[in-house]
């Protein structure tokens, strides 16, 4: 069978892409071994806030006495969280289903694997293969948990974030190592339900692409909730014999602590999926371990291409998806902006929350800018105060020069809500006075971006 574009992988890239292409009138087929949807719906970013919603409902029923409600015991049934999160990633993934079929979208089940001359071998679990050809061929194949070699995983004392959503019971005790926004999220979660979670980090800071400030507040919410967190810290190794795991820790001054726990969870990073994939007998050029492409997602090879985790660029969602449509448009014969990586947002869905855009304070110090900075904590804020959520503050970051906005760096309740304001207002050059002057909604979360930006300017009226 022949198709206009074949996509190797159906996550937040692959099937964006698809879908896209469908619009534009190609005749599209999707390659996918797994779920329909990828790691995204299935194992990533949908299951893991279902978790962490149960979770956020937990919070409030426990604490429900501070405002004015009376419930008798609140506890978490922890086979029912995980089948919520499994059901709403199943919808979920039946939603991409749909949006393939009303778009006439082929699902070639099985592993896929490049061929010369613009074929693709799509080999099945019976182990039988076929062979489909396209005028495009997109490779959208995305990441899984990274194996550190002190760590090696089990899959089920040590685990990667895969086996984290699907556990069978609640362990009493958690050691997770590696505090981006996989490993925060996850740490928040099993401490909200009652496991003991201790979480280790390489770096200075958890959530060490995060700006400082972002970075300390967390931790200090992270360890008012009961989460033991030791920075400057790596493991070592593991020791599984016993009943319970014993993990050698070397601390920051330089010393090996023993933690032991239940579970170990390595959320370290990840790693691109580029086996089986028939790169090198295409012969695909590689960069610093991922698929060199151009701005518009070619690689050298004619008529293929690459998005998502496995080329350039932050493993992110919402980056895929961008990177597809950008790939998509250009093939149908568009003229569509090259991706603005210096304008990603990035989102930790914890409590309190984390959103960010642009430079941290020290980036931008070490870049040379001249700076104002203004910075609103929700302490001082009205509809924070009343929801009973003002941990946090809004930082916003100004280039002093022309007054345009350099970064943004948000830490409370919803702020994955509030950063598309400035992602907007960073890529359109706004500037500090004007969303000053921007009447904001009041009482809302979102108040905080004015008064940030008024506070940067001397203009502040509410601290």
């Amino acid at each position: 069978m022949s198709f206009d574009l074949i996509v190797i992988g159906s996550g937040p890239g692959g099937y964006v892409a698809a879908i896209r292409a469908a619009q534009s009138g190609m005749q599209v087929a999707v390659v996918e071994k797994a779920e329909l949807g990828g790691i995204c719906l299935n194992w990533g970013c949908i299951p893991t806030k279902s978790l962490l919603k149960s979770a956020q409902v937990l919070d409030y029923a426990r604490h429900a006495e501070a405002y004015g409600v009376t419930i008798a015991q609140a506890e978490p049934d922890f086979p029912a969280i995980i089948a919520r999160s499994r059901g709403v990633a199943d919808k979920m993934s039946k939603g991409i289903q749909y949006l393939f079929k009303k778009n006439n979208i082929t699902i070639l089940s099985g592993q896929g694997r490049l061929l010369p001359d613009k074929k693709v071998s799509v080999e099945q679990s019976d182990g039988t293969s076929e062979i489909y050809e396209a005028g495009h061929i997109i490779l959208a194949t995305g990441a899984r948990s990274r194996e550190l070699p002190a760590i090696p995983q089990d899959g089920k004392r040590i685990i990667g974030y895969r086996q984290a959503l699907t556990l069978d019971h609640k362990p009493a005790s958690m050691l997770v190592v590696g505090s981006g926004a996989i490993g925060s999220e996850l740490a928040w979660f099993y401490n909200s339900v009652g496991t003991k979670v201790t979480l280790v980090e390489f770096m200075p800071n958890i959530l060490p692409v995060e700006d400082e400030e972002v970075s300390k507040q967390v931790a200090r919410s992270f360890k008012k909730a009961g989460i033991e967190v030791m920075v400057k810290s790596s493991v070592e190794s593991v020791d599984t014999s016993g009943e319970l795991l014993k993990v050698s820790i070397r601390n920051k001054k330089d010393e090996i602590e023993i933690h032991e726990a239940e579970i170990v969870l390595s959320a370290a990073g990840i790693t691109p999926n580029l086996e089986n994939l028939g790169l090198e007998e295409v012969g695909v050029e590689m960069e610093k371990g991922k698929i060199k492409v151009d701005d518009f997602y070619r690689t050298n090879i004619e008529g293929v291409y690459a998005i998502g985790d496995i080329v350039h660029g932050p493993a992110l969602a919402h980056v895929a998806s961008a990177e597809a449509l950008c790939c998509v448009e250009k093939i149908a014969g568009l003229e569509p902006a090259p991706i603005d990586y210096g304008n990603i947002p990035g989102c930790t869905y914890t409590s309190p929350e984390v959103a960010s855009i642009g430079l941290t304070e020290a980036k931008a110090q070490e870049a040379g800018y001249e700076m104002k900075i203004g910075k609103f904590p929700f302490t001082a804020s009205g509809k924070a105060s009343a929801a009973g959520a003002n941990e946090g503050f809004v930082k916003l970051i100004f280039n002093a020069a022309d007054n345009t906005l350099l970064g943004a760096h948000l830490v409370g309740a919803n702020v994955t809500e509030m950063i598309a304001e400035l992602v907007l207002a960073r890529k359109e050059k706004i500037t500090g006075h004007e969303l000053i002057t921007a009447i904001h909604p009041h009482p809302t979360m979102s108040e905080a971006v004015m008064e940030a930006a008024a506070a940067a300017y001397g203009e502040a009226v509410h601290l």
